[in-house]
């Protein structure tokens, strides 16, 4: 690490333009310096003249404790003259050493050696360190580069992000996050980011820039994948062209896994992840046998195989024991294989939880794509929006479109807010969201609350006010491109909530996973052992841990983070 010394050191050594800048300064310390030798020897005439005798260095002494405002008062003067120099050589000490000496200093001194040191510092943030390998490269800053490059950090996955202003990349840094400086459409930025040997590009920056960036990228490399997010339908074909590898509607996403959460019809399991052979799904139980029974009274486990890792309710994954009794809010997360979840759906599909029509509230790009999919799964829908210029697009997708303001009570029960089995609230507007929240639960305590947020701070809110079920466009976009990242399945568990692999740390080998209790200290839920590829779902309490395995767990990053402060 460079101390102040090597930078003085290093600023001391530049050319004539910095020599120029230090030339006042050099010429105010001689100034002062002749100034304190001038008092020194007044002082002596002046002292000889009132019959006092003192050495030279006395002088010295004395000038530059009364100049420093110091004046200890060991040595003073009897006659008016004496007191009338005292006066005078105390006031050019103010002036010289209290306002020039500090000015000069700092704008000839300390204000250059900042300037350099930060540019040093820029210097050292145009490419990422020598030897690096199998990286992400994120594109821009904005939500879903924050979270993502935590994620990829917690998976040990080392992530950049580029930032073009130079200032910008340095507060960056200074947060802990990792960021380089550079053009995002230069060529030259793509070569000291070492692009061709990256895991992943993610050009997430608007559709136009993104094409750019894509088309940048490859002439450099065309193996690297590239991750391209796309705001316009339109501008999906036109990011495949220039080189995408992966191309992202994150809203249309957005909309299908609301969708992919509807509970409406015949009660069924929705396969909402993956892993391996095994797979996550949900099924709701309301209006089934299961609502009020125990998990372990439900004997799903014995007659289908399946394991109960989790249930949701009012938005929260909770953790769960075969103790653990089925409200009729609750939406189990059972794991499985893709027979052992047939053998679920039998059981289910003969209990009719709703036939009534999904509401959607909100016929943006969200709202169309999630109607899109409820229909594609047989269901019927109805969808209110506001805007009569949208009626257009949205007309030929749901049963129903009813034009108003979704606010007004007269216009949700229009709509059949008191007999739908679920609400998906997919305005942009996080407020608006919170209080339709609250609207319909009002309305309709029975019905599922599927809501949209659009930024990931309001997330909680939404959760108070009643929702079921919440996610916002960054952390579905995270999530997609993290599945990418790992080479997986592309999963979207909820809001915040990830599958994490997690090597056993030594501190946990030997001991069986009810003495370890990650998840009284850490609440991850471990729902599976991986062994040299091999998968143990639902492992007990008993399970002993050993080294070189890894635990499968679902939890938040906080979660994740905090099982490393405890086991390491």
């Amino acid at each position: 690490m460079k101390t102040i010394g090597t930078h003085l050191a290093t600023f001391a050594a530049r050319t004539s333009g910095m020599r120029r800048r230090v030339a006042p300064f050099s010429r105010f310390l001689a100034l002062l310096v002749a100034s304190i030798l001038l008092y020194g020897w007044l002082f002596h005439v002046i002292m000889g003249w009132e019959g006092q005798e003192h050495t030279w260095f006395t002088g010295i002494y004395w000038a530059l404790t009364v100049m420093s405002t110091l004046g200890f008062g060991d040595i003073t003067f009897h006659s008016d003259l004496g007191r009338a120099f005292s006066t005078l050589v105390l006031l050019t000490g103010i002036v010289l050493l209290l306002v020039i000496l500090p000015f000069l200093f700092i704008s000839s001194i300390y204000a250059p050696w900042l300037e350099e040191r930060a540019r040093a510092r820029v210097r050292s943030m145009r490419r990422v360190p020598e030897g690096v390998e199998d990286h992400v490269l994120v594109c821009a800053n904005d939500p879903l580069a924050l979270g993502l490059i935590r994620r990829l950090k917690l998976a040990g996955i080392r992530a950049f992000l580029i930032e073009p202003d130079a200032e910008d990349a340095m507060a960056l840094a200074d947060r802990g996050i990792p960021a380089v400086t550079g053009n995002i459409d230069s060529i030259e930025t793509y070569r000291a980011m070492r692009a061709d040997k990256a895991r992943l590009v993610v050009a997430n920056a608007s559709d136009t820039v993104n094409s750019n960036i894509i088309l940048t990228v490859r002439a450099l490399t065309e193996s690297v994948p590239i991750v391209a997010l796309a705001e316009s339908l339109d501008s999906v074909d036109v990011l495949e062209l220039s080189g995408a590898t992966h191309v992202l509607t994150l809203k249309q996403r957005l909309g299908e896994q609301l969708a992919n959460r509807v509970s409406g019809g015949s009660a069924h399991a929705n396969i909402i992840g993956s892993l391996q052979d095994l797979k996550l799904a949900e099924f709701p139980v309301h209006n089934t046998p299961f609502q009020g029974s125990t998990i372990r009274d439900t004997g799903l486990g014995t007659y289908t195989g399946v394991s109960i890792v989790g249930v949701w309710r009012r938005g929260q994954l909770h953790q769960v024991d075969p103790d653990f009794r089925l409200t009729p809010q609750c939406v189990p997360v059972v794991l499985g294989t893709a027979e052992q979840l047939e053998a679920l759906d039998e059981v289910l599909v003969i209990y009719d939880a709703n036939p009534n029509p999904v509401l959607v509230i909100g016929g943006g790009k969200v709202g169309r794509s999630a109607s899109r999919a409820i229909k594609n799964r047989g269901m019927s829908v109805n969808v209110v929006e506001r805007n009569e210029e949208l009626e257009p697009r949205i007309a030929g997708i749901p049963d129903r479109v009813i034009i108003g303001d979704a606010a007004d009570r007269h216009v949700l029960e229009g709509a059949g807010i008191r007999d739908t089995p679920c609400v998906l609230l997919t305005t942009h507007d996080d407020a608006m969201n919170v209080y339709l929240t609250v609207y319909c639960r009002r309305l309709n305590p029975d019905a599922r609350i599927l809501t949209r947020a659009t930024h990931r701070r309001n997330v909680e809110a939404i959760q108070r006010a009643g929702a079921d079920f919440v996610l916002s466009y960054a952390d579905i976009g995270v999530q997609t491109t993290f599945s990418i990242a790992r080479g997986r399945d592309i999963s979207v568990l909820g809001e915040g909530l990830s599958m994490h692999s997690v090597p056993v740390p030594a501190s946990l080998v030997g001991a069986t996973l009810g003495e370890a209790d990650i998840v009284a200290k850490t609440g991850l839920s471990v729902i599976a052992i991986e062994a040299k590829g091999n998968l143990a779902a639902s492992p007990g309490a008993k399970h002993v841990l050993k080294s070189d395995t890894e635990l499968i767990a679902l939890g938040d990053a906080d979660q994740r983070e905090r099982f490393n402060q405890v086991f390491g």
